[in-house]
């Protein structure tokens, strides 16, 4: 069971046996009872999220449960203190909104986990000898944002001292890159007076999009005065970015850009 579903499990059923215990053993209603545990819900719950924050879906969808729980019970309770049937249009509106969210949950779990053997089996289709099935898909978003803003004041700053230093970057390929074959990769450094960049160490990654398990380093070699190339061969065709860094003494320049691949040679 992944962390998510039984933090849900813990948490949903924590807070049905506190209502049952405040409607059974003090003399508050099931509404007072679904109060009191809904803000202590949300005086623990929330600092709890803060400090070890998990995402802002995981929070939604922790706390969305957490309260549909108590308010769950609350009616339920209430209903069954005045010897009465649940009025079924509560009932309704209540079960849509714990399926909404429940549902949400597992599909947050199968996103990050994976779908168990069996299910994948026969939900997904076998995978043939040139792609991978897989039934994870973690995201692209971040939750370490702390990190990821002071990183992005460095960034500016390094941004601010390219702009100060003025080198001028040529790169690309010397024809066009076909997957699964050599290609040469070429980059040409040189100042703002047109003076070449020697000695540098340039090196880099090609990184795939929907994978970095594709991911491509490289380190290139200077043929010339300011002129680095290597030859290197992508794994797959289509969209590639390219992450790209020429280091000389404590001067760093470092760029962001794409290129494409083809899946044949063109033709002639």
């Amino acid at each position: 069971m992944s962390d998510l579903l039984l933090g849900l499990a813990l948490g949903t059923g924590l807070i049905v046996l506190a209502n049952l215990f405040l409607v059974r053993f003090t003399r508050m209603s099931a509404q007072q009872s679904a109060a009191i545990v809904i803000l202590t819900t949300l005086g623990l719950y929330v600092p709890y999220a803060i400090v070890r924050w998990p995402g802002g879906d995981i929070f939604a969808i922790h706390l969305a449960i957490y309260l549909l729980t108590s308010l769950v019970c609350g009616m339920l309770l209430n209903a069954r203190a005045g010897g009465r049937s649940l009025h079924w249009g509560p009932a309704v509106i209540g079960g849509f909104f714990v399926f909404v969210v429940v549902s949400g949950a597992v599909f947050v779990a199968v996103a990050e986990r994976g779908l168990t053997s069996s299910l994948w089996y026969r939900l997904l289709p076998e995978a043939d000898s040139q792609r991978a099935v897989t039934s994870v898909f973690p995201g692209v978003v971040s939750h370490d944002f702390h990190k990821k803003e002071s990183l992005y004041n460095q960034y500016l700053q390094q941004v601010e001292r390219q702009r100060q230093r003025g080198w001028q970057v040529q790169k690309g390929w010397l024809g066009e890159p076909v997957v699964g074959q050599p290609a040469l990769f070429r980059v040409a450094v040189r100042t703002r007076e047109e003076t070449p960049v020697t000695g540098a160490a340039v090196a880099g990654q090609f990184l795939r999009p929907s994978t970095n398990e594709l991911d491509v380093d490289f380190a290139l070699k200077e043929t010339v005065p300011g002129v680095y190339e290597s030859t290197m061969t992508l794994p797959a065709a289509g969209r590639w970015n390219l992450v790209l860094s020429i280091r000389k003494g404590e001067e760093l320049h470092e760029i962001q850009a794409n290129t494409s691949v083809l899946a044949h040679p063109p033709a002639q």
